[in-house]
């Protein structure tokens, strides 16, 4: 089974300068969790997408790559059935020209 989520936006603290540390501004994750779905074993897909906002919110995080690193252990944590999962991180506002970001993929199969 597949989680599609996609561009879940809110506005958080995330960023190393003064001004990301003092103003929160807009972020966009993409999510894919795969997983074996049996019955009443699933992943609840509004539940992750409040925790990535709450998470996100209670961390203010400096780096992208710190946030995605702890989120996807977490969500593993709260959710062993996972088999793999993607995690995009998009700052949208950071640059006039271009939407950065960064992304990770963790297969736990081959673990």
């Amino acid at each position: 089974m597949h989680i599609l989520i996609k561009n879940l936006t809110f506005e958080t603290i995330v960023g190393i300068l003064e001004k990301e540390r003092l103003t929160p501004q807009k972020v966009i994750l993409h999510v894919k969790i795969d997983y074996v779905y049996h019955g009443e074993n699933f992943i609840d897909y509004a539940k992750v997408c409040t925790f990535l906002e709450t998470e996100m919110n209670q961390m203010n995080y400096f780096l992208l790559e710190d946030a995605l690193d702890d989120l996807s252990q977490k969500l593993k944590l709260s959710y062993p059935q996972i088999n793999k999962m993607k995690i995009k991180i998009f700052k949208p506002d950071i640059l006039p020209n271009a939407m950065v970001g960064v992304s990770r993929t963790i297969d736990y199969s081959k673990n």
